[in-house]
Protein backbone atom coordinates (compact mmCIF):
# COMPACT_ATOMS: atom_id res chain seq x y z
CA UNK A 1 0.00 0.00 0.00
CA UNK A 2 2.62 2.51 1.09
CA UNK A 3 4.48 1.61 -2.50
CA UNK A 4 1.65 2.43 -4.25
CA UNK A 5 1.41 5.97 -2.54
CA UNK A 6 4.74 6.64 -2.97
CA UNK A 7 4.78 5.91 -6.69
CA UNK A 8 1.55 7.90 -7.44
CA UNK A 9 2.43 11.17 -5.26
CA UNK A 10 3.80 12.48 -8.49
CA UNK A 11 0.88 12.10 -10.66
CA UNK A 12 -0.94 15.74 -10.27
CA UNK A 13 -3.98 16.00 -12.16
CA UNK A 14 -2.98 19.04 -14.08
CA UNK A 15 -6.10 19.96 -15.38
CA UNK A 16 -8.02 19.94 -12.15
CA UNK A 17 -5.20 22.50 -10.69
CA UNK A 18 -5.82 24.38 -13.91
CA UNK A 19 -9.40 24.79 -13.29
CA UNK A 20 -9.25 25.40 -9.55
CA UNK A 21 -6.64 28.39 -10.43
CA UNK A 22 -8.80 29.57 -12.87
CA UNK A 23 -11.93 29.78 -10.65
CA UNK A 24 -9.55 31.22 -8.33
CA UNK A 25 -8.68 34.30 -10.15
CA UNK A 26 -11.94 34.84 -12.01
CA UNK A 27 -13.57 34.96 -8.63
CA UNK A 28 -10.99 36.61 -6.61
CA UNK A 29 -10.95 39.76 -9.55
CA UNK A 30 -14.53 39.69 -9.01
CA UNK A 31 -14.59 40.16 -5.56
CA UNK A 32 -11.60 43.12 -5.90
CA UNK A 33 -13.88 44.96 -8.68
CA UNK A 34 -17.36 44.56 -6.12
CA UNK A 35 -14.72 45.96 -3.19
CA UNK A 36 -13.75 48.85 -5.32
CA UNK A 37 -17.31 49.82 -6.58
CA UNK A 38 -18.10 53.25 -5.63
CA UNK A 39 -20.95 53.49 -2.70
CA UNK A 40 -22.42 56.07 -4.64
CA UNK A 41 -23.36 53.70 -7.81
CA UNK A 42 -24.02 50.75 -5.72
CA UNK A 43 -26.86 53.26 -3.99
CA UNK A 44 -28.41 53.91 -7.29
CA UNK A 45 -28.51 50.25 -8.52
CA UNK A 46 -29.66 49.22 -5.43
CA UNK A 47 -33.08 51.77 -5.44
CA UNK A 48 -33.75 50.94 -9.35
CA UNK A 49 -36.75 48.66 -8.76
CA UNK A 50 -38.48 50.51 -6.28
CA UNK A 51 -38.25 53.77 -8.77
CA UNK A 52 -41.82 54.49 -10.93
CA UNK A 53 -39.94 55.95 -13.10
CA UNK A 54 -40.67 54.40 -16.71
Amino acid sequence: MAKYILQEAGNFNWMAIFALLTFLTVFSIGVWLALRKDTQAIKHMESLPLDDDA
